[in-house]
């Protein structure tokens, strides 16, 4: 049975890495890309909720400001994670995505006032280093760097604060009111810029990779994830969800080639990152310290 969670697991952490796949493919701009996505995807919960799980999608409202806020960080999340890839690569963006590992050493201790784990902090300067050695290798690539780097930002600050309010209300609450909430902030950033016109600027084709990633790739492994926590480790779950970059990056190179070729560098400095975040959990498992609630940033 074990097994089983362990192998779906492994495939929404695929679902997942596929994500930045589509995020090439679509040719519509960042800003129009996360609005749709996450119009569908809150259409979709919705209807799972009430219609298949018949469940109430009633909040406090304080609770129902607490997590339109928090998916309005998503929402930025997701904005940066996809214009990292517009403007550089895949492989560049998921790379700079383990520079969350560095955040979360910084930012988890301020928010649940617990001490600084040193161990963090030392593997989150070894990624630092492994990013800059990238930056220099790949300058041409600064640009995507720069919102691979955002995007990490806020897919920690993301997951802290998720850590916050769990338990207060149902998974399904939340992750519906996050991405109900991020959605109206981007549709607030397309009114205040005048950009509304730009909504009906999207092919066909767009609209249905976008309607893919948005049930596929965001909504199912969302919840997936959720049912999931009820049965594996936390440890488990960070090592396993750490090898989305790498299911992200081997997909890039064989189904855009040239354009995802990187330099040896870029390789070796992935792999020790990747191998930093794992050495990370195993640490953490063998200290058999207490855990904070696990949240996954969803790409």
């Amino acid at each position: 049975m074990k097994n089983s969670y362990l192998l779906r697991l492994h495939f929404i952490v695929f679902l997942w890495g596929f994500t930045a796949i589509l995020g090439k493919l679509i040719t519509t701009d960042a800003p129009l890309l996360v609005f749709y996505r996450m119009s569908f995807a809150a259409v979709f919960l919705y209807l799972y909720l009430r219609i298949v799980k018949k469940e109430s999608i009633k909040v406090t409202k304080g609770l129902l400001l607490k997590l339109v806020g928090i998916g309005s960080v998503m929402a930025f999340h997701w904005l940066f994670f996809f214009q990292s890839i517009k403007v550089s690569n895949v492989s560049i963006a998921l790379s700079c995505l383990s520079l969350s590992t560095l955040f979360a050493s910084l930012i988890e201790p301020i928010v649940f006032k617990r001490k600084p784990d040193w161990v963090e902090v030392i593997i989150g300067i070894i990624i630092v280093i492994c990013i800059s050695l990238i930056f220099n290798a790949e300058l041409k690539y600064k640009e995507g760097i720069f919102y691979g780097i955002l995007c990490a930002l806020f897919g920690t600050i993301f997951s802290v604060f998720n850590g916050k309010i769990f338990g207060k209300t149902s998974s399904g609450n939340i992750i519906f009111y996050e991405i109900a909430g991020g959605w109206l902030v981007i549709s607030l950033f397309f009114i205040v810029t005048g950009q509304i016109s730009s909504f009906s600027e999207i092919s066909y084709t767009d609209i249905a990779l976008i309607v893919l990633l948005a049930s596929v790739f965001t909504a199912y492994p969302m919840f997936e994830s959720v049912k999931l926590m009820k049965f594996i480790s936390p440890f488990t779950l960070i090592l396993t969800v750490n090898l989305e970059p790498v299911y992200g990056i081997i997909l890039a190179f064989f189904i855009f080639g040239a354009s995802e070729h990187m330099s040896p560098v870029f390789y070796i400095a992935s792999f020790i990152m990747i191998m930093a975040i794992v050495a990370n959990g195993i640490i953490k498992s063998r200290r058999k310290k207490d855990e904070l609630p696990v949240e996954i940033t969803p790409q």
